[in-house]
């Protein structure tokens, strides 16, 4: 729930939400992440066990109701924090790149994969 002081001032439909991953205990420098079978270094990856944990994810803002935001196209587990909102801006934020690292080789899997469910304890 966002403090109703800020609730008339969120005008951008889709936005780039930071959150704070507060369920992870302890950071992996080394992770397996779930699209792949081969591990790779924390800062290669999206996974939530990090140095500092925090997230982002590119939402779209359905609706506000009182002081509830309403979002989609979000994943992370219900009840993270939130620390802050900013507007998606496709001129800053969509840039375009040939590489992606060992993604690549999976980004053919992103349509239809889903967490594996490591996170929820």
């Amino acid at each position: 729930m966002l403090h109703k002081d800020y609730i008339n001032i969120i005008t951008s439909p889709v936005n780039n939400n930071f959150n704070w991953f507060h369920l992870i205990n302890n950071a992996h420098l080394i992770v397996k992440p779930y699209m792949d079978d081969n591990e790779h270094g924390i800062f290669a990856i999206r996974g939530p066990a990090r140095p500092n944990p925090i997230g982002m994810s590119v939402t779209q803002l359905i609706r506000v109701e009182d002081n509830k935001l309403h979002i989609r196209d979000i994943d992370i587990i219900d009840g993270t924090p939130l620390l802050d909102i900013k507007p998606y801006v496709p001129a800053f934020d969509a840039i375009e790149t040939e590489k992606t690292g060992w993604l690549q080789k999976n980004l053919h899997k992103l349509k239809t994969s889903t967490d594996d469910g490591r996170f929820i304890k």
